[in-house]
């Protein structure tokens, strides 16, 4: 989620130095995707032009079905890759983690001028000519309506998150876009870089402000300026792409047609690529090592790998709010005020003790996870919940308790507590009984997942109820076995963000929390609230200085883990798809949607 960089005010980058190259400065810049990606941009830079709709269909298979189209409204990424085929933003980010321009002419820097120096205003100069999919003109206005649009408390959208300090934004002219923040803000690519800020079409979204947002039309055929437009879309089983023949690259795309079908599993996903060639591109591979790798490595395979590191964890959710169903609808409904301190009957019963969540944490056997299911192919264990890049990343988590798996820990823990264990194994205080709703997606390597945590968690006293339902329900805001209203103890899934961990760490605090009053669209679904760790957060925003900026993060990092306010598993690749081995033109990025650059793709 984004950073900046030159002289003094020049080297503000922060985290990282990511930005330094993009910015002018001649210090190397740190990359984060693997040199595999590196050699594919590489390649994709040289290769010769394709003509626009020469290749027929390109099949793409995502075992989570895309449910909506609008990515203001997404609460998964099957729904942000969906979209970004129609739309862009402003700018994204390259497997490099530097900005690359897509609707804008160039990337604003303090030392091109457009930054200015103290950090609170950012000019973007728009591409000329360019148009919509249905032949209209695409302008300033689209954006500064699409602020408006996705800056509206009463739309609950999903990307609201990137409003926070952005004073305006504001069109000047037909190809100026002006954002101004109400503070200096080192974190200055915030608003307009990466899918979280796609341009949507004024006209059509006009009537659909607001509270009508959520049933808008539009939601499900938007119109576009990127390489594709929506010929059919049929939400939770497949969507029909044409080519968009006001695309601004009169050679691209390459593909007529697309087919991103949705469903199925990722393992049936895995064969239809390697083992029938069924699809030339297959998504986010979560399948058991000992099962991915023959068919990676058989000499049969139709397709190959594709990875990349960003920053993608796996991790838990430990509900804060009270999800018995007895509740009705205050059900998951947050309190006011600091989670810990929600009387009963709001709080969790039992998760709302830091030493149960301890325990829960000492439990979790993160390295079995990582070695037996993921076998160094598509992730490692890790404890924190923003796993790059390197700057931000705890090194006091090393040696932490809560990050070391240990039974007895775990038991010693609770019982040192009052938790006492039953003649059934639970342990029990004061009549609450360690009972665990335990929710993920249909996945067999998830379920696998659940196994292993079980059965730590039942050795150290916890009883477990396993439930999973399909990924396109988990992942909406509507479903009540949906990650979003929470209707469980803990829930499992991946995190992802940009380069720039803001935005993420804003999911835990307080105005942040899920609840009915946001659609359940706000990005705390945990119902997690704490002043301190609000601080902690508003200083990084406030901080200018770019190793002080990463000290702050580390220390979120480092908050998240040892309050555990979640649980992190897993450093997964956060691109682990495979393609078909004649399939040329793609780029590996783990930071922006894995269909960001789409319009290369060809054979």
């Amino acid at each position: 989620m984004e950073i900046p960089s030159w002289q003094r005010a020049s080297a503000l980058v922060g985290t990282f130095g990511i930005l330094l190259a993009a910015c002018g400065s001649n210090a190397p810049a740190a990359s984060s995707a693997p040199s595999a990606a590196q050699s594919a941009a590489a390649s994709a830079s040289s290769a010769p032009k394709q003509a626009r709709g020469a290749g027929g269909n390109l099949n793409i298979l995502y075992w989570e079905a895309p449910t909506i189209l609008d990515p203001h409204l997404a609460t998964g990424t099957k729904d942000f890759d969906a979209s970004r085929l129609v739309l862009e933003p402003l700018a994204d980010w390259d497997p490099s983690a530097k900005p690359v321009p897509e609707l804008a002419a160039e990337i604003p820097t303090v030392a091109n001028g457009g930054v200015s120096t103290d950090l609170t205003s950012v000019t973007w100069k728009l591409k000329p000519g360019l148009k919509w999919s249905d032949g209209s003109a695409f302008s300033s206005s689209d954006v500064v309506f699409t602020y408006k649009l996705m800056c509206d408390k009463t739309a609950g959208t999903s990307t609201f998150g990137y409003c926070d300090n952005v004073d305006s934004v504001t069109a000047p002219d037909a190809n100026t876009v002006v954002v101004k923040y109400k503070t200096p803000n080192a974190n200055f690519y915030q608003w307009g870089v990466g899918e979280n800020t796609d341009i949507v079409q004024e006209a059509q979204f006009k009537s659909c402000t607001g509270a009508a947002l959520k049933n808008c039309p539009a939601n499900l055929k938007p119109i576009g300026t990127g390489p594709y437009m929506v010929k059919d879309f049929k939400p939770g089983d497949v969507v029909d792409y044409a080519l968009n023949p006001n695309f601004r690259d009169p050679n691209k795309p390459f593909f007529k047609t697309v087919t991103f079908k949705g469903g199925g599993d990722a393992t049936s996903a895995a064969r239809a690529c390697f083992e029938t060639g069924q699809v030339d591109y297959a998504w986010n591979l979560q399948v058991a090592a000992s099962v991915l790798k023959p068919m990676m490595d058989a000499s049969s395979a139709k397709c190959r790998m594709v990875t990349a590191y960003g920053n993608s964890t796996e991790r838990l959710l430990l509900n804060r709010a009270n999800p018995d169903a007895s509740l009705g609808d205050k059900r998951s409904e947050p309190g006011q005020g600091d989670s810990s301190s929600w009387p009963a009957g709001v709080k969790h019963p039992f998760l709302s003790d830091p030493h149960v969540r301890r325990a829960l944490a000492m439990a979790s056997d993160r390295d079995s996870i990582a070695t037996q299911l993921y076998g160094g192919i598509t992730g490692r264990p890790t404890c924190d919940v923003v796993s790059g890049p390197p700057p931000v990343v705890s090194p006091a988590l090393k040696n932490s308790d809560v990050c070391k798996f240990d039974i007895n820990a775990a038991k010693k823990e609770l019982q040192d507590d009052g938790w006492i264990p039953g003649p059934d194994g639970v342990r029990a205080k004061n009549g609450v009984k360690l009972n665990i709703i335990f929710q993920t997606t249909t996945n067999d390597l998830r379920q696998k997942e659940q196994a292993i945590l079980k059965q730590g968690w039942e050795q150290a006293g916890f009883g477990v109820t396993l439930r999973n339902s399909s990924a396109s329900t988990f992942f909406t805001n509507t479903a009540p076995d949906g990650a979003n209203k929470f209707y469980a103890d803990v829930e499992m899934f991946t995190n992802s963000g940009d380069p720039d961990p803001t935005a993420l760490f804003q999911n835990y605090t307080c105005d942040q929390m899920a609840a009915k009053a946001n659609n359940w669209n706000n990005g705390g679904y945990e119902r997690y609230c704490n002043k301190q760790f609000d601080a902690l957060w508003a200083s990084s925003k406030k901080e200018t200085d770019p190793e002080k900026r990463d000290v702050i993060f580390q220390q979120m990092n480092q908050w998240v883990a040892e309050h555990v306010v979640d649980i992190t598993l897993v450093d997964r690749t956060n691109v682990s798809s495979a393609a078909s081995k004649d399939l040329k033109g793609l780029q590996p990025n783990g930071w922006a949607s894995e269909m960001w650059n789409i319009a290369d793709w060809y054979k």
